[in-house]
């Protein structure tokens, strides 16, 4: 019997309320540009600078969590995310609504620290971060749907800083601090150490331009909608919604999936699907071609990213390169917005699809890499084979299996070699007898 698994709804919301502020950017820039007469570049480095903040506390924070206490920095994220974005929703003076922003934006990090670092820890922290990427992607949907119909430059801040309230409740059931001094030397403090470090690194530098790629035409998306494709603004929320809507369906289908597949087909495969899907949504000249663009995009990308989040925190139990990794994913979309705005503006939107698409095709391979490298490999026919010589047909090395216990890719069987006993003599067939149940005790 198998226990049942619990599902960690403190955690979930807690990633919900981090992620939010990332999902809601096109519209939260399109409203910042038109509610306060700012230019396009000078509303993508708002958004900007609300995602830099958010990658700066994770950071900051990736190795506090566990000493400071998973609750404390919960709640202190939530209580500056809604002060900085109610803040910035109230007011329409542009220097208060940045600083307001990026006070938020430092919450919205910590929240995101706290959720990848306990997620982590998770038997499953695949299906952890699906059910996370659901919850997000279906609120998200809900603004879509209702923000467009309704005036005024904050209410995407505002929908941010109340999930932030309603999140604040479920901190409870986190955990508190935990200190203990660092270990001097021996096994303990070798297994304190960052382990995959090679991988990690390449992982978030590849992480670093993927969110980058992505989040230069999400931030733009509302401006192709309106401008180039000629749609009207809720015309262009209502696409959203659907393509949000997609993105649920296909993270519902990576999480039944699972780790069928693996990782790396997922995050390759998944990454040079995204690359098409940009160049076709930024040269999008009518409503088929937009949702299309959008639609497909959104349903690949939140599948890719859940392999990614689990792959970096089955690197380390600790979560730690699940918040570098994240952190180096939340530097690239805050370059995002602006790399999108400056790309889009001197060359245009379908120039700026083709750049970012071959970009994503270049690092598609570094992060397959990273995905065998770190997630097991089949070894080759012959590589190692059972008694009998029937080859044994995958070995998968889980993380933190020490270096030498699985053979190389292509190693030489060894051979099997019978050593002789001298002085043993060999027992004749005859020399035993069958032992008899019903014999009398002493009997010859």
């Amino acid at each position: 019997m198998f226990a049942p698994r619990t599902t960690p709804w403190p955690l979930v919301a807690l990633f919900t309320a981090g992620y939010l502020a990332p999902y809601l950017l096109p519209t939260t820039v399109g409203r910042l540009e038109r509610g306060l007469a700012l230019s396009a570049t000078q509303a993508g480095a708002v958004g900007s600078a609300l995602l830099l903040s958010s990658a700066t506390a994770g950071f900051l924070l990736a190795s506090r969590v566990e000493r400071v206490g998973a609750r404390t920095l919960a709640r202190l994220g939530l209580l500056m995310a809604a002060v900085g974005y109610g803040g910035a929703a109230l007011t329409t003076s542009v220097p208060a609504v940045v600083a307001g922003a990026m006070v938020g934006g430092f919450g919205s990090g910590t929240a995101t620290t706290v959720a990848a670092t306990r997620i982590a820890a998770e038997r499953d922290p695949h299906r952890a971060s699906t059910l996370g990427l659901l919850s997000v992607s279906a609120l998200a949907g809900v603004v879509y749907l209702t923000v467009p119909r309704l005036p005024g430059h904050g209410l995407t801040l505002a929908a941010i800083a109340l999930t932030a309230l309603a999140v604040w409740p479920l901190t409870s059931r986190l955990p508190g601090g935990t200190p203990a001094p660092r270990p001097a030397a021996g096994p303990d403090r070798a297994s304190a150490r960052l382990p995959y470090r090679r991988s990690g690194l390449v992982l978030a530098g590849a992480m670093l331009l993927w969110s980058l790629a992505q989040n230069a035409l999400w931030g733009v998306s509302g401006r192709i909608g309106v401008g180039q494709a000629h749609l009207s603004e809720p015309t262009v929320g209502v696409v959203f919604a659907v393509a949000l809507g997609a993105g649920l369906l296909g993270v519902l289908g990576a999480g039944a999936l699972g780790a069928r597949l693996g990782r790396a087909l997922p995050i390759g495969g998944g990454t040079v699907l995204i690359a098409g899907c940009i160049a076709l949504s930024a040269s999008a000249t009518g409503l088929g071609s937009f949702a299309a663009g959008e639609i497909a995009w959104n349903t690949v990308y939140p599948v890719v990213l859940s392999y990614l989040i689990g792959l970096a925190a089955s690197m380390d139990s600790r979560g730690r390169w699940a918040v570098l990794v994240g952190s180096a994913s939340s530097l690239g979309t805050a370059a995002g917005p602006l790399t999108g705005s400056v790309l889009s503006a001197q060359a245009g939107f379908p120039v700026m699809g083709a750049v970012l698409g071959a970009g994503l095709l270049l690092i598609a391979l570094p992060m397959t890499a990273v995905a065998l490298h770190t997630g097991g490999r089949p070894l080759l026919p012959g590589a190692v084979r059972r008694r009998g010589g029937h080859p044994a047909a995958v070995i998968a090395a889980a993380p933190g299996t020490p270096a030498g216990a699985i053979p190389e890719v292509g190693a030489p069987e060894q051979p099997v070699v019978q050593i002789p006993l001298d002085g043993t003599p060999a027992p004749a067939q005859r020399a035993y007898d069958t032992a008899a149940a019903t014999q009398a005790p002493g009997a010859p």
